[in-house]
């Protein structure tokens, strides 16, 4: 599987212990590279992750409704076909290439925790709409970023975005005292569409 894949997903690790995994799935479900430069998503029925390793978001909203992501505000520049690919939970389907994936690394994690490695939270179901804290001044990325740029994110409003990385859900789950963890989910950015760019792909870290 991941020899297949090697091709389209780019794996990453660092002296901190971080794996992070960035792939581009459109809306065909074929494979592209997602680009992985420094920069979650539905109701969680984790069927094919077990209950001690998946840990979920306990929220009652619906992330597949696109009018949470649609509004009048001046900021807000999020297109209808964008709002329309938010929380289709493809990372947790286990008959799709990316639930497939997920279920592997899953599994791996869980053969080191019963060699004495230390156990793993996994988070799935984090909300998409995060906020610029969250996104970018939690994680040090600077006023004048161009990531920040209107040209790069979509915003919803002044203060929050669809996020643009899983990495923005990191200080929240340090701070719950989550020192090993995953976190998987949809990540949106205003990429151009060609053979290795698509608006809205997914991360795994």
């Amino acid at each position: 599987l991941f020899q297949g894949a090697n091709r389209n997903m780019r794996v990453l690790s660092s002296s901190l212990g971080f794996i992070y995994l960035s792939a581009c799935v459109p809306a065909s479900s074929a494979f592209h590279v997602g680009r992985s430069h420094s920069h979650a998503a539905v109701r969680t029925s984790s069927t094919f992750l077990s209950p001690r390793f998946a840990t979920t978001a306990e929220t009652d909203v619906d992330y597949a409704v696109p009018e949470r992501y649609l509004s009048d505000h001046p900021k807000n520049n999020v297109p209808s076909h964008i709002a329309a690919l938010v929380g289709r939970g493809l990372h947790e389907k286990s008959n799709h290439p990316l639930g497939i994936v997920n279920a592997k690394i899953k599994e791996y994690f869980e053969i080191l925790e019963k060699e004495g490695g230390p156990h793993f939270d996994f988070f799935l179901g984090e909300d998409p709409i995060v906020t610029t804290k969250q996104c970018f001044d939690d994680l040090r990325i600077g006023p004048d970023h161009p990531g920040r740029s209107p040209s790069d994110t979509y915003y919803i409003d002044d203060q929050t975005l669809l996020r643009t990385h899983t990495s923005a859900h990191q200080s929240q789950h340090l701070s719950a005292g989550h020192e090993c963890f995953l976190c998987a989910g949809d990540v949106y950015r205003r990429d151009e569409i060609d053979s290795s760019h698509y608006p809205a792909f997914h991360q795994l870290e």
